[in-house]
């Protein structure tokens, strides 16, 4: 036979920080999970500590019940309810919202409110017939919700199931087993949609993220130059598409071929955000006509302006290629110089005993530009430090600026060029290192043919 929901007059769990006690009929003496069998009058009923809730392992966790409704009789029935694991599911009452809300702690799983409640303040002089229902929600926004709503009205029940409640009863044929099915239900139902909520608010800030930093890579300005370009990128961090790596190809009204390509220290979005202010500020100085000592001093005080700390620095590497495309001037501040590979000669690494300190190290520091003869056919490659730095095999050893140029003579004795040059190269290095580089890596290919 259905029991009366227990009126509990205890203090309330919010205060007290323990759950009130169950009262649901455990046989045919009539004893309860709770104690004694409760009251058919409706009246109070002693209530009992519950135990705190534990891990989803413990064998102390119950499910337990929020009803809400309006009858001060005490008229409305709750059957006898078990959860899954067949263990008596808690019930607390409250005859209007402000108890409700006393009694709505973290223990709570699901609140069952009889639409038939009053709503509270302005909002009942409203027409909203679910004017209740919306400030249980907005009350608890991650507890589940049954309606309760008379007998034969599913319209008013299905518009309560659309508004945000996980489920609705007719108060006029609630058993047990309907009830507890129901509100595991929605007790799992709850926990499934905010699963599925944090999800998509993770994609979405993925996608918005991802989208972002897109938006950041370069796209090189070379129209009108016979230079082919090629570039591979690979962010040290996780599911990212930017690192603390950068660079950026343009070409100058004079026919002037500008490349860089740089790394700020440290792999975070801090630094990947330094390193895009850096590459957009090359590329506004390029335009603007400045070149070797006078833009990397330039550069180095919007670092210094634009760093979070002392600490931060990055290196850099310019090179300028003359519109005939034999010559060039580079500039290096604490950076790993090119390689440049010509035919019927080995691949070896560009002149690198005049560079400069790092961007942001030194004040007032000088990066000489040295002029480099490049020949009528080349290959320029451009690296950070993220490609030599990697490990070969399961010792210590890094395979280095030495250890590249042999890879890249080999790769180059194979045949291999442009954009196949590159993704060979980098998935070498990966291959040695034994897995993912934890560095960023840019790598960045100028190629000039006859």
């Amino acid at each position: 036979m259905p029991v009366p929901i227990p009126r509990q007059r205890a203090i309330p769990a919010v205060e007290s920080g323990q759950a009130d006690a169950a009262f649901s009929p455990g046989g045919p003496s009539g004893e309860s999970a709770g104690g004694p069998a409760g009251h058919a009058s409706g009246g109070p009923a002693e209530a009992t500590p519950a135990p705190r809730a534990t891990t989803p392992a413990g064998s102390t966790t119950n499910l337990t019940l929020l009803v809400i409704e309006d009858d001060p009789a005490g008229s409305l029935s709750v059957p006898e309810m078990l959860d899954a694991a067949g263990k008596p599911i808690r019930i607390r009452t409250a005859r209007n919202l402000t108890e409700a809300e006393r009694l709505l702690t973290d223990d709570v799983h699901c609140i069952l409110l009889d639409l038939a409640l009053p709503a509270p303040g302005r909002a009942a002089e409203s027409d909203d017939e679910l004017a209740t229902l919306k400030h249980v929600l907005r009350l608890a926004p991650r507890h589940a919700v049954l309606a309760l709503t008379a007998s034969g009205d599913a319209e008013r029940g299905a518009e309560a199931v659309r508004v945000g409640a996980q489920d609705y009863l007719f108060r006029d044929e609630l058993d047990g087993r309907l009830l507890s099915r129901a509100i595991r239900y929605a007790v799992e139902r709850k926990r499934s949609d905010k699963a599925e909520r944090r999800l998509t608010e993770s994609r979405l800030r993925a996608q918005e993220n991802a989208r972002l930093e897109r938006g950041l890579l370069p796209t090189p300005l070379l129209e009108g130059s016979s230079l082919r370009f090629a570039a591979r990128y690979r962010p040290g961090r996780s599911r990212a598409l930017l690192g603390g790596d950068f660079y950026d190809t343009v070409r100058t009204a004079d026919g002037t071929v500008h490349a860089m390509i740089g790394d700020v220290c440290g792999h975070g979005p801090d630094e990947a955000a330094l390193g895009v202010e850096l590459r957009i500020a090359w590329r506004a100085l390029t335009f603007a006509g400045m070149c070797g000592d006078e833009l990397l001093s330039t550069l180095q005080q919007v670092l210094e302006h634009e760093r979070e700390n002392d600490e931060i620095f990055a290196t850099l590497c310019t090179v300028d290629i003359a519109p005939d495309g034999r010559r060039a001037g580079l500039c290096l501040a604490g950076h790993p110089s090119p390689l440049i590979a010509r035919p019927g000669r080995p691949a070896e690494l560009l002149p690198y005993e005049n560079g400069g300190p790092a961007l942001g190290l030194l004040p007032g520091a000088r990066w000489p530009r040295q002029q480099v003869e490049l020949g009528g056919e080349w290959s320029l490659m451009l690296y950070t430090d993220g490609l030599i730095e990697g490990r070969v095999g399961e010792g210590n050893q890094r395979l280095g600026q030495d250890g590249m140029v042999d890879m890249v003579r080999r790769q180059l004795a194979e045949g291999l060029r442009g954009e196949d040059l590159l993704r060979a190269a980098v998935s070498e290095v990966r291959e040695l290192n034994g897995g993912e580089l934890t560095d960023d890596v840019a790598v960045l290919l100028l190629d000039r043919t006859p």
